[in-house]
């Protein structure tokens, strides 16, 4: 805490001998060890305090420039110790700047009126006119804000997360701006009501209006030249660079976006990559790739995902007006030139080859190829599920993710087979099976939901669904009133099953246990084949090399141990 003096007589005679002037000068005020050496051609006017200025900046080649003010207008302003700055064009109104913080060549640091600073901003997420319209904040996550535009079947629920946000915004809203600690900007245009955190790097931006750049010293924040934004939150770790433009969007952490990319009330959780093209109204979870020219990601829902050059989605019928979003599942790809016509919905860890305008639905269907032949989508189950791609996309997520910061605002479950793909697995199995059954097994093609299944590829979708399990569902109870589901799994050559419970009102994460109580299997033939196999599926999570076994681990992270038969 500065504990602040008013200056002496003999310090306003030589701030005014070196240019410097004030409305008045019993409304500034100085540090107890501040000297007016560094400062000069300086206009002071509201309420200002200034700290010292003792500290010398090394700039980059070498050039050292001692911390003061030159060239610069501050109006109702607090400049924290060892500062510099100089040559700013029009003014800096209404701001605390933090400590060893450097501005240089900028035209115009203002806030203007009290400001929320981008908190509760709307996003009108997947749904261009509105409809699914997302609050962002400081501290969204995907998780928070998928509920709030997918539920909205719960209003009530929806009403009070909105009310949640809206304290958020007004408890931090203020009519005076930050700009944190050890802090550059320089080379930059307009920023106004923008509160911008430690660390952060501002390099050569055109705009920055109505915003949050929540930059801190385990994971700072670079904005670079060109950029233009307006209403947004950014998160700690991300960089936006070359030109990028922005409206009402959320830029969740270490996410990286460049080279002239534009959104438009978009949200983009963590690890996104983001160059070249354009998203309009999309929900980006996390791991959401694109990095080529023309491609357009347009009101649907991705994560995990990496998008082809040139490849776009479309939710307009023109003569009807727009029309429902899509989505494309944890871990969907789309190749390059390929299109889908929303609505649709594209199965987890798909790969979408192609033109698709009859909004397939393969949700249920996960590790597929949509291939078109003749505006005709067909359907190959399952075949992506030994890709080498998909596998090592599920081992390099965990590599790349560059967040720094300890508080992390994504819990990102990085298994390949989840809880959720696993369930998607068995029903999809099931429905396979239900065509073969209906259809008759000598049937050339099967229809399903708007995509063409071959004979062939139903038989092997069913055997590429069997193999990641080793297990099929054998039966199943539900409960009249729908408060549980037990799943029992067999594997036809014992009398051996395996229980999976889903319990509707257990809210709370299930209890692992430390692992000490687990299953053991014993496999027959080659146990090293076995390993190897379990290895490439990415569940091996313990192994004994002295006592010749390992673990494997399932969706809920229980340890199952394998040996061999004895």
């Amino acid at each position: 805490m500065i504990n602040y003096r008013s200056l002496t007589d003999e310090e306003i005679n030589r701030l005014e001998s070196q240019l410097c002037s004030a409305s008045d000068w019993k409304d500034v005020r100085v540090a107890e060890r501040f000297t007016p050496d560094y400062v000069h051609h300086a206009r002071f006017s509201g309420k200002v305090c200034l700290g010292v200025f003792e500290h010398e900046f090394t700039l980059p080649g070498g050039i050292c420039k001692h911390s003061g003010l030159s060239y610069v207008t501050l109006h109702n302003v607090t400049v924290g110790d060892n500062c510099c700055i100089e040559n700013v064009k029009n003014y800096i109104a209404n701001y605390e700047i933090g400590a060893y913080t450097f501005i240089e060549n900028v035209d115009i640091i203002l806030v203007d009126r009290k400001s929320r600073f981008g908190n509760g901003v709307e996003v009108s997420v997947l749904n261009e006119t509105g409809g699914r319209e997302v609050m962002i904040h400081d501290r969204l996550s995907a998780h928070q804000a998928y509920i709030m535009a997918l539920y909205r079947h719960r209003p009530q629920l929806i009403e009070r997360m909105k009310a949640l946000v809206e304290a958020y915004a007004d408890e931090h809203a203020s009519d005076r701006g930050t700009i944190g600690s050890h802090v550059t900007i320089v080379n930059s245009g307009y920023i106004k009501n923008v509160r911008i955190g430690d660390h952060c790097e501002i390099e050569g931006a055109g705009r920055l209006k109505n915003g949050s750049i929540n930059s801190n010293a385990d994971d700072p924040v670079h904005i670079g030249y060109g950029v233009v934004c307006d209403d947004f939150i950014i998160s700690s770790g991300s960089h936006i660079e070359d030109g990028t433009m922005m409206t009402r969007c959320f830029v969740g952490q270490a996410c990286h976006m460049g080279h002239n990319y534009s959104a438009s009330d978009s949200l983009f959780f963590s690890n996104c990559q983001e160059e070249n093209g354009e998203a309009c109204a999309i929900f980006a979870g996390p791991f959401t790739v694109t990095h080529h020219k023309s491609t357009l990601l347009i009101a649907g829902m991705f994560s995990f995902m990496n998008a082809g050059s040139g490849s776009n989605q479309s939710n307009h019928m023109y003569k009807l007006g727009p029309i429902h979003q899509g989505a494309l599942e944890r871990g969907a790809k789309t190749t390059s030139d390929s299109y889908i016509l929303w609505p649709a919905r594209i199965g987890a860890f798909s790969l979408v080859m192609g033109r698709h305008v009859n909004h397939p639905d393969t949700s249920d269907l996960p590790f597929s190829y949509l291939i078109e032949d003749k505006n005709t989508t067909y359907l190959v189950p399952g075949v992506n599920l030994r890709s080498v791609g998909t596998i090592r996309d599920a081992q390099k997520w965990p590599k790349r993710d560059l967040r720094k910061d300890p508080f992390r605002l994504d819990q990102i479950n990085y298994n390949l087979l989840s809880p959720y793909t696993i369930q998607k697995m068995m029903k999809g199995r099931s429905i396979l099976k239900e065509l073969e059954r209906v259809s008759g097994e000598t049937s050339e093609t099967y229809s399903y939901q708007s995509a063409k299944i071959k004979n062939s590829a139903l038989n092997k979708g069913i055997k590429f669904y069997e193999t990641a399990l080793g297990l099929h569902e054998s039966h199943r109870k539900e409960a009249s009133d729908g408060s549980f589901i037990l799943v029992y799994m067999a594997d036809d050559h014992s009398n051996f099953l395996f229980e999976l419970t889903w319990l509707r009102d257990h809210t709370e994460a299930y209890e692992l246990g430390e692992n000490e109580s687990h299953l053991c299997l014993r496999v027959e033939g080659d146990y090293d084949e076995v390993r190897k196999f379990h290895k490439e599926m990415g569940c091996v999570c313990f192994e004994n090399e002295k006592m010749g076994l390992y673990f494997i681990n399932d969706p809920d992270d229980y340890w199952i141990e394998i040996l061999p038969v004895k």
